[in-house]
């Protein structure tokens, strides 16, 4: 995990309920830019232990951002958000 990131982990206590998607065996790479840049990216513990929500902030720019896992092969392993730092 890239330090410059804080990652929490909110734990629902429960396993999932439904099958993985077979179109991700090795993860997802999750981009919630919608094109923006610059963006932070951060990698994510993987995959997660059960159902729950991984929060990440960037503690350079302060943006943050919530994923949701599942404890399963489809779980997100990085996730890419807008910078909220201002180009110079």
């Amino acid at each position: 995990m890239e330090e410059r990131f804080d990652l929490t982990w909110i734990d629902k206590g429960r396993e999932p309920q439904c099958e993985p998607n077979p179109d991700y065996p090795d993860g997802k790479d999750v981009d919630a830019t919608l094109g923006q840049r610059p963006a932070c990216r951060s990698t994510l513990p993987y995959p997660a232990q059960r159902c729950g929500i991984y929060v990440i902030r960037c503690k350079r720019c302060k943006a943050s951002i919530g994923v949701t896992t599942a404890g399963r092969p489809d779980d997100p392993r990085s996730i890419m958000i807008p910078c909220k730092e201002m180009p110079n």
